[in-house]
């Protein structure tokens, strides 16, 4: 196989904290190979996610996201990686990045010095509070509220929303029982300095702790927006790799509206695959 031009981007970068956000490998392909050499691949990256892209047309591509065991239905923050290479080499049409995925069109814009992602909004609804989780996730204090994140596309998880932000901070999961659980978890509180604060938790996807989620966000921007009463906050992940972004809702708080996230996304490294 020819080599492949490949990109490291730290999507949702705090820009006032180096080797922060969520590294994503970008990988432009003129035509997907089989599957077994895109899993080879994400696995050998390591990272929590590397996205494919292939041309569509002129104006388009073709995009998949692959974490080091499977591929999944929606990535935000490798979503917006490849919209800042695409962007930044002028690979599309200007000012918009346009991608066809299995979650639908998704379109990455330049917004200052950042990026802004359009994503699909994901609801959620009540659900019953799990001892063998709450044991998992290494938290001492009683979430607030414990939601079933709606599934797209065969992808489920849920959502454990604690009082304050030292109750996600000092989380210390234990991600050999959550693997056996399979369970994947979003942890959020109110934020110390920004509107909201999260941590991800997704064995069942093949990542114990993802550093900064774009799709996570998906669901936790409705949900603080009813809360906070704020279509547009400020958000951070504050797990061992930090990360920053704003996001906003648009078309209201339910199924069928959108999301979009704001932040940065700059260049770690670039290069060429061989396989």
């Amino acid at each position: 196989m020819p080599s492949i031009p490949y990109f490291e981007i730290h999507a949702f970068a705090d820009p006032d904290q180096a080797f922060s956000g969520n590294p994503a490998g970008v990988c432009l392909m003129e035509a997907f190979p089989d599957d077994q050499i895109l899993k080879g691949i994400a696995a050998s990256n390591n990272l929590s996610e590397t996205a494919f892209l292939v041309p569509a047309d002129a104006q388009s591509w073709q995009l998949r996201w692959f974490t080091p065991t499977v591929e999944v239905d929606l990535c935000g923050h490798a979503t917006l990686a490849a919209g800042a290479v695409v962007l930044e080499y002028d690979l599309g049409t200007p000012g918009t990045a346009r991608f066809d995925t299995r979650s639908g069109r998704l379109e990455v814009k330049r917004d200052g010095a950042g990026f802004a992602v359009d994503l699909p909004l994901i609801g959620y609804q009540p659900a019953s509070r799990d001892d063998a989780i709450a044991s998992a996730l290494g938290i001492a204090a009683e979430p607030r509220d414990v939601l079933s994140v709606n599934r797209i596309h065969g992808a489920g998880y849920q959502m454990w929303v604690m009082d304050d932000e030292s109750a996600v901070r000092d989380a210390r999961p234990d991600h050999g029982q959550l693997r056996q659980l399979d369970a994947n978890i979003i942890l959020t509180a109110p934020g110390e300095r920004s509107d909201f604060v999260s941590r991800f938790f997704a064995p069942a996807s093949g990542v114990d702790e993802d550093p900064v989620t774009g799709s996570a966000h998906c669901t936790l921007a409705p949900y603080w927006a009813e809360r906070l009463g704020k279509p547009r906050m400020s958000a951070r992940q504050i797990g061992p790799r930090p990360g920053a972004l704003d996001v906003e809702i648009h078309g209201g708080e339910t199924e069928g509206g959108r999301v979009t996230l704001y932040g940065h996304a700059p260049r770690y490294l670039e290069g060429r695959l061989w396989t």
